[in-house]
């Protein structure tokens, strides 16, 4: 498999499979937030008011402290800005629609799986529409397209197969032990 960064190591693939496990229980989290919101009607519009806190938290004044700790400039190219913050806009756009989603009533396993088996298509396609392989989309070698097949047949499975949901159970209460009849 060729490199795909310029950073010796394997740090990326760590990071990488980080974000499967965070973004892989979005959904279900985001969900969970709308439903115990207890709001029938504006749950989701709390529940996504707190993912933009999380998000300044973690998106805004974790990177700050980094770039204060470097000692970095705070000088920034306008189409570097221009690009971060389209990608700011489609990555929250894209996290308002799951919520509504859900709202449509849109099973969060089945809305999920539909947008990651989706997204890796999109990115794909876009990519290369945004930077052209070497000698054109012709060589573009066929496991690719295999590849993107492959998404969309496991998105397509994953949402046609998903097992029902079972009923919550909840252990019984703990009982009182039976009174001694030697008392």
């Amino acid at each position: 498999m060729p490199e795909t960064t310029s950073s010796p190591g394997s740090a990326w693939i760590t990071f990488a499979l980080m974000t499967v496990a965070c973004w892989g229980v979005y959904g279900i989290f985001l969900h969970s937030g709308q439903l115990n919101m207890a709001d029938a009607s504006n749950g989701r519009y709390k529940a996504f008011l707190w993912v933009g806190i999380a998000y300044f938290l973690i998106a805004v004044l974790a990177p700050a402290g980094m770039l204060l700790a470097a000692g970095s400039s705070w000088s920034m190219p306008a189409k570097g800005i221009m690009w971060s913050l389209l990608a700011g806009v489609v990555g929250a756009v894209g996290a308002f629609c799951v919520l509504l989603a859900f709202g449509a009533k849109g099973n969060p396993a089945v809305v999920m799986s539909i947008i990651f088996a989706g997204a890796p298509i999109v990115n794909a396609v876009v990519a290369i529409w945004m930077h052209p392989p070497a000698g054109g989309v012709g060589a573009i070698r066929w496991p690719f397209f295999l590849g993107i097949l492959m998404a969309a047949g496991g998105g397509m499975l994953v949402t046609l197969y998903k097992p029902p949901p079972g009923a919550v159970s909840h252990p019984p209460p703990a009982s009182a032990p039976a009174p001694s009849a030697d008392h």
